[in-house]
């Protein structure tokens, strides 16, 4: 429809006196010209340029004589203008052209510019004429002129005497009489029997009226504020043969504006308000269509004080109507009363500092060409009560100002309405939705966008072209106008776009000119005399890569049918020319076939098929069938549309021929607003030649036409075919104004089951949407639209500035793309109907739309709303019917959730009565163990129901998420928890959003955790990370969780679910569950293990326990590989190797982890917990060279087999922190012994697979943390598991050293010997592959086997020390801890390989090498 577009423009005609400020403004019949009146002058200004062209003052004896001029009245051929004045004189001015061929404004072109003087009607186009004004002839009516009206060759005058005068444009009345409207009868209608009283006063006249063409009357409106409509009964026009009709509640008229297209009469009102009303063909009574007024919800400040209503004028097309108050403002309307704009409200009527502004009033108002401009003379009240100081603020003088305005296609060619694309047309340039060519090429392009940059709607199947293309963005995609096409064409009147978005086409004064979005190129004629010998009358429209028109040949006076080849030049000589004998005023496509409708009311059926003959292509086209409409259609300009479409009442399935359901099926033509369909007749024989070309064939008759709806504006309807989504494809689409939409929905039988005889296959659904409608997504359920959206410039400028600018009155309009889904609209229309099933059918037809959770939630929603919010009772509800409904989707616990949340807490009542109680279905998201929404519905129960009852449920669903690791909702469950008992229940907890990360994926606690050992978190300086102590708990409220109000009944609750669980976990041997849960939740794993030592946390079978390691960590059973014959075990040099490596190693402390590794992985006998002398701890790592060392150190590995998942290498230059703090000289020690070994090649291979079977790299890590903690706790069984695994025999030697610290329970040494028995029983069985660590370990086994018979078992358990002078390293272990982070950052900073990985590493490792000996620290792993 109709846009305002950016600022309004200001002429320049600054009154020098109050008698040159401008008063009224009319526009000549073809719009190029407009008259401008002041209280003495008379002026005429060209359109384009927007210049003045000529001035004729009065004199002041005569002004005087005369009085003010009051209004002007062009004649039809713009030759004469009529200007009534205050005194009852008409004076008729002459306009002729002077100086010969001379021209007021010519353009000026610098040399050598395409502009050719050679071009026909050049001077016309580019000049502004120059003209003449002079007074012919002046009448003297001897009474004020009320109104002055041109009816065809003559000039209706009413004057407040009561009289009618019809004078002749040369300034005479031909001797007849003044009709005296006493003597004209009235009645309601016009209906014989009913004789017509007369008006009857004496002092009655007209005030306002307007002649209606196509109803051959006046509508008038009174003094007394009556309305009427005043037709002569035969041709001539005397007193005796008018008739009036009027409506009985109108008495407050002010005005009349009529649309001769639509046949509709707007009366303002003195309310405010405009009452349109048309003429009832049969009795031809006054009816209401509809009114236009502001709504008391849109404009509560404003609404009733408007004023009355002071001008109404129909765009020049009549698809729009502007409408302006006493008090001021603007409103557009469309012709239904649909309302596009308001400036009474926003930011029209208000500052950016919320201040008021003073509305712009309207004095006179015109369109301009095409309703690209409205011409408007703003004014604050008349000139005389201006005050002298107010002159120098310009705003409150009179004025000129042009408001520019964008408009849709739509309301010039109407065939765009099978399209899925909006077009907007402006004066200079297109605005499409449809974006970059580029992208719709290939109308699933979306499938190749990364993720990040889909639209929200891009994630379903959509069968519909680029639906994100489509609605990708809120920016429209705008094209320019040629300029050189625009300079000798302007004004565009049509403009037409393809199918897929990707051409355009527009036409304008003379001939057409097309766009390619793919090459960004116009393409003109060639030739510009083609180009100007052809006028487009009846609009254009795209057929494949053809353009369909229908034109004028001004060289040939011959009426003719076009069509022109995209891709060829655009010349007549590619051109495929019908000649047709009468104009065509309205054109459209539907497959291949074109209908025109023609000036002679007859509507002609073409069949269009291309053809190549050699090199060119050519479409050519025949006339299959000619039908006559004039009996129906009483006059040819009242058809707003015409189209072909596949839809009939009938839906296909009843049709005896099904193969024609996809034929043309029906006409549908809009007539003045009534929707009228023509269906082809099947009631004669049917003959099935299915030989014959379709061209052939003899087409059906049509039947009668039938009325489909009223005051319809627009029509969509689609010729594609999709079998799973038949009831939106074969749907016919109405736009009705205010009204809103409407659909004509085919019911279809379920499963092809014979139709009942006597359900209608047809319903017609109203429905209201938000946004004025340009565009229906037939298969997406959508709605595209436009919306007008302001901007505020005014802070820009000061207050006080003398000369308030444009831009601070008014802000600054900008046109936004919309789009509105409409589905739950007709599922809701359905139920009301009781059409249940076909709602069903139409629903899982669209469950595969993105939104589609969304229409559920939006149907449930407004049922809700308004029946919950009802005043009186309703006697059948319709919320039972929804709530039945949505159950059938499996989508209905979160449907029915999400709705409640949104709505206020006073309909939950009503909800759960309609849906269920919200127990039931808590407990259903439970079985369907969908938590995020139970937990949703808890916030419901607290609500609802008593504190006992939430906290039941919030248990089950705690210990649902517990089992389930939905870590951030076992979060939310004990702050939930929590508050449920402090009593702090009046605030609901979020619902954890699917967003947030879950860590079930492994370990994520090293960035942002610390498991404390004894440390309290109060003393400890925030916002250091690395390696600082700290107690940092998971974010959110349920970090206060162990603080000092533990020992309260709601911590313990809450604990106590916790140690059950990580119970449960031990039992099931979980360890990677339960580092998880831990590092999550915060939960104190050592604490609690301690308790739990002999209990929970036994390991009852060593090899159930150690295979479950093996599977939950990806850990590979080591294996013996297929050369073992002649391995290293076999013959001893292994034995010797290891052998040699424990030597050295209580000799010097230093080998690394990846040393044992790369020698035979059999041992780690040197881990992060072993017992480091601190003499060698003094030097700081981070003066050591890295890199080399690293080089130095990898080489004999480099040809090592890594395991699949291993996400580091195994050697790099980060691990080497984990065993120790290193200091320069011990290196080539390393080295050394390194090179001493001098292994064979076999022993290398043999080395490479040890090194295949270790696990991931962060599996390892995190099973040295699990080692570490329940070393920590002194479940010593489990670290002998873990040990095993990593395979390292240092944890069994450092088991053996606490247990002969004698304070060890005997009972967990006699089960660590028989767990090992039974493993090496296990071993010689099943997995030979960990015989040769069981072989290393076995003298420690035999010394465990000592210390089992001879233990005593200690009283109490103390944390070990492993140090051998705990006394001495205690206060340096701050420092070793400082070096070792440098070492580690500076290790990642200068190694060269893997630095992602090792940035999250790091820290981790730099932590695992703290020795624990003392046990007053924490292991701080941040």
């Amino acid at each position: 429809m109709y846009f305002l577009s950016g600022w309004p423009k200001r002429l320049l005609c600054a009154p020098r006196s109050p008698a040159e400020a401008p008063l009224h403004v009319q526009s000549d019949p073809r719009r190029a010209f407009f008259a401008v009146l002041a209280p003495a002058r008379l002026s005429i200004w060209y359109s384009r340029p927007s210049v003045l062209i000529v001035t004729y003052k009065e004199p002041a004896k005569s002004s005087t004589q005369f009085g003010s001029y009051k209004q002007a009245e062009w004649r039809p051929d713009s030759t004469m203008i009529a200007v009534s004045t205050a005194n009852g004189y008409i004076l008729f001015f002459h306009i002729t052209s002077s100086r010969g061929d001379k021209y007021l404004y010519e353009p000026v072109y610098p040399k050598g510019s395409p502009q050719m003087k050679g071009i026909p009607h050049f001077k016309e186009e580019h000049c502004a004429p120059a003209l003449n004004l002079e007074m012919k002839k002046i009448l003297d009516l001897q009474a004020p002129i009320m109104s002055l009206q041109s009816v065809l060759e003559d000039l209706l005058v009413a004057t407040s005497d009561g009289l009618l005068h019809l004078i002749h444009w040369e300034g005479m009345t031909n001797g007849r009489k003044a009709i005296n409207l006493s003597t004209v009868p009235f009645s309601v209608d016009l209906q014989s029997s009913r004789v017509g009283s007369f008006l009857g006063f004496a002092d009655v006249h007209i005030k306002d009226m307007e002649y209606c063409a196509t109803l051959d009357g006046f509508a008038v409106v009174f003094n007394d504020g009556k309305v009427g409509f005043i037709t002569p009964v035969s041709s001539r026009f005397t007193a005796e043969q008018l008739h009036g009709v009027w409506p009985q509640d109108v008495i407050d008229g002010t005005c009349v504006a009529v649309n001769n297209k639509y046949r509709l009469m707007a009366f303002g009102c003195a309310s405010g308000s405009v009452q349109v009303y048309t003429i009832d063909n049969t009795t031809g009574a006054m009816l209401l269509s509809h009114k236009l007024e502001l709504t008391a919800k849109q404009y509560p400040d404003i609404w009733n004080k408007t004023g009355a209503v002071k001008l109404i004028r129909w765009s020049p097309d009549n698809s729009a109507v502007i409408v302006t108050w006493e008090y001021g403002g603007l409103s557009l309307w469309s012709v239904f009363g649909a309302q596009l704009i308001c400036t009474l409200g926003g930011d029209f009527a208000y500052r950016s500092d919320g201040t008021k502004k003073d509305p712009l009033k309207i004095n006179s108002m015109s369109w301009g060409a095409e309703g690209y401009h409205l011409w408007v003379i703003s004014g604050f009240g008349s000139q005389h009560t201006r005050i002298e100081t107010d002159l120098r603020s310009t705003v409150k003088e009179p004025s000129i100002l042009l408001f520019q305005f964008i408009k849709s296609v739509l309301t010039v060619n109407p065939c765009m309405s099978n399209q899925e694309q909006v077009l907007l047309q402006g004066e200079d340039r297109l605005y499409l939705n449809c974006g970059e060519a580029s992208q719709t090429q290939n109308p699933k392009y979306s499938e190749h966008m990364p993720r990040h940059e889909k639209s929200p709607f891009a994630d379903g199947g959509l069968e519909s072209p680029g639906l994100s293309t489509l609605l990708g963005h809120r920016h429209w995609h705008v094209v320019q106008i040629s300029s050189t096409y625009l300079e000798s064409n302007w004004p565009i009147r049509f403009s037409a776009i393809d199918k897929l978005g990707q051409n355009i086409a527009v036409a304008g004064k003379f001939g057409f000119a097309h766009y390619s979005l793919l090459t960004k190129k116009w393409k003109l004629f060639g030739n510009i005399t083609q180009e100007q010998n052809m006028i487009v009358t009846g609009g254009l429209a795209w057929w494949n890569d053809f353009m369909v028109l229908a034109c004028y040949n001004l060289s040939d006076n011959q009426e003719e049918l076009r069509i022109y080849l995209r891709t060829s030049n655009l010349d007549n000589a590619f051109a495929h020319v019908t000649k047709v004998p009468i104009e065509t005023l309205l054109l459209s496509v539907f497959r291949d076939m074109v209908v025109v409708f023609r000036a002679d009311c007859s509507i002609c059926l073409y069949s269009i098929e291309r053809k190549s003959d050699g090199s060119n292509t050519t479409a050519s086209v025949q006339v299959l069938q000619e039908v006559s409409m004039s009996r129906y259609i009483p006059h040819p300009f009242l058809v707003v549309s015409v189209t072909l479409t596949s839809v009939s009442t009938e839906n296909g399935i009843t049709l005896k021929m099904p193969q024609q359901a996809g034929d043309a099926e029906s006409i549908m033509l809009n007539l003045a607003g009534q929707l009228i369909m023509m269906q082809r007749d099947r009631s004669g024989p049917q003959i099935r030649d299915k030989d014959s070309s379709p061209n052939q064939r003899k087409l059906l008759p049509f039947c009668p036409p039938v009325v489909l709806a009223q005051s319809v504006e627009n029509v969509w309807t689609t010729c594609r075919a999709n079998k799973q989504k038949r009831h939106l494809l074969e749907a016919l689409w109405l736009s009705c104004g205010g009204a809103g939409m409407k659909v004509w929905l085919p019911l279809f039988p379920r499963d092809h089951r014979k139709p009942h005889s006597f359900l209608s296959q047809r319903i017609m659904l109203p429905f209201h949407i938000n946004i004025y409608p340009l565009a229906v997504l037939f298969e997406d359920a959508l709605v595209l639209g436009a919306v007008n959206d302001t901007l505020l410039y005014d802070s820009l400028y000061t207050r006080n500035s003398t000369r308030e600018q444009l831009e601070v009155l008014f802000p600054f309009c900008v046109v936004e793309r919309t789009s509105q889904i409409y589905l739950h609209h007709i599922l809701r229309q359905l139920l009301v109907r009781n059409l249940g099933e076909q709602a069903l059918l139409l629903a899982q037809s669209c469950s595969a739309l993105p939104y589609f959770p969304h229409v559920l939630e939006l149907m449930l929603h407004e049922v809700l709303e308004e029946e919950a919010t009802s005043r009186e009772p309703i006697p059948d509800p319709l919320l039972p019917t929804v709530a039945k409904f949505i159950t059938e989707f499996p989508l209905f616990l979160q449907t029915v959730v999400h709705c409640a949340r949104k709505t206020e807490y006073a309909l939950w009542n009503y909800l759960f009565a309609a849906v269920g109680n919200p127990k039931d279905l808590f407990e259903e998201c439970l079985m369907a163990q969908d938590l995020d929404t139970a937990a949703s519905y808890l916030i419901i129960l607290q609500n609802m129901e008593v504190p006992a009852v939430s906290r039941q449920h919030a248990t089950l669903l705690f210990n649902t998420a517990l089992e389930q690791g939905k870590w951030d909702l076992c979060r939310h469950m004990i702050r939930f928890l929590k508050a449920i008992g402090s009593g702090e229940s009046e605030t609901p907890p979020s619902t954890p959003t699917s967003q947030e990360p879950s860590s079930s994926g492994g370990f994520e606690f090293f960035r942002n955790r610390s498991i404390s050992l004894s440390q309290s978190a109060e003393n400890v300086p925030p916002g250091k990370f690395g390696l600082q102590k700290t107690l940092s708990m998971p974010t959110g409220p349920s970090g206060k969780r162990w603080s000092k109000d533990s020992d309260c009944a709601e911590n313990m609750y809450i604990d106590m679910m916790l140690w059950r669980h990580a119970r449960r976990l031990l039992e099931d041997v979980r360890l990677k569950d339960l580092g998880c849960f831990a590092a999550q939740l915060g939960f104190e794993l050592i604490g609690w293990l301690c308790k739990e030592r002999t209990r929970a946390a036994r390991v009852d079978n060593f090899v159930v326990a150690l295979k479950r390691l093996h599977k939950d960590f990806l850990w590979p059973l080591p294996i013996i590989p297929v050369s073992s014959i002649s391995s290293p075990f076999k013959n001893g040099k292994c034995r010797a190797v290891g052998e040699q490596l424990l030597k050295s190693q209580s000799a010097d402390p230093f080998i690394t982890p990846e040393m044992d590794a790369g020698i035979s992985n059999i041992q780690r006998s040197q881990s992060w917990l072993s017992n480091i002398g601190p003499s060698h701890r003094d030097a700081d790592i981070a003066s050591s060279p890295g890199p080399q060392m690293q080089d130095a150190f990898l080489s004999p590995l480099s040809n090592k087999v890594s395991s699949p998942g291993d996400e580091c290498s195994i050697g790099s230059a980060t691990d080497l922190t984990e065993s120790s703090s290193m200091v320069d000289g011990d290196w080539t020690m390393v080295d050394e012994n390194f090179s001493t070994l001098s292994l064979t090649q076999s022993e290398l291979e043999h080395i490479s697979m040890e090194l295949a079977s270790k696990g991931p790299h962060k599996s390892q890590v995190q099973l040295r943390y699990l080692l570490h903690i329940f070393m920590e706790a002194g479940c010593l069984d489990w670290c002998v598991v873990i040990g095993l695994i990593l395979r390292e025999s240092s944890v069994v030697s450092q088991i053996l050293g606490i247990a002969q610290s004698s304070e060890m329970d005997g009972e967990m040494l006699q089960n660590i010997k028989t767990g090992l028995h039974a493993i090496d029983r296990w071993a010689s069985a099943d997995c030979p592959g960990y015989k040769p660590f069981l072989n290393i370990i076995k003298p420690q086994l035999q010394k465990l086997s000592e210390i089992t018979e001879e233990l005593v078992q200690p009283d109490t358990f103390q944390p070990a020390t492993v140090g051998k002078s705990p006394e001495l390293t205690s206060p340096r272990a701050e420092e070793n801890r400082g070096s070792s982070s440098h070492g580690s950052i500076s290790q990642s900073e200068t190694g060269g390989n893997s630095m992602v990985s090792r940035k999250e590493e790091d820290p981790t490792q730099a932590d695992e090498e703290e020795p624990f000996q003392d046990g007053a620290y924490d292991c701080s792993v941040s």
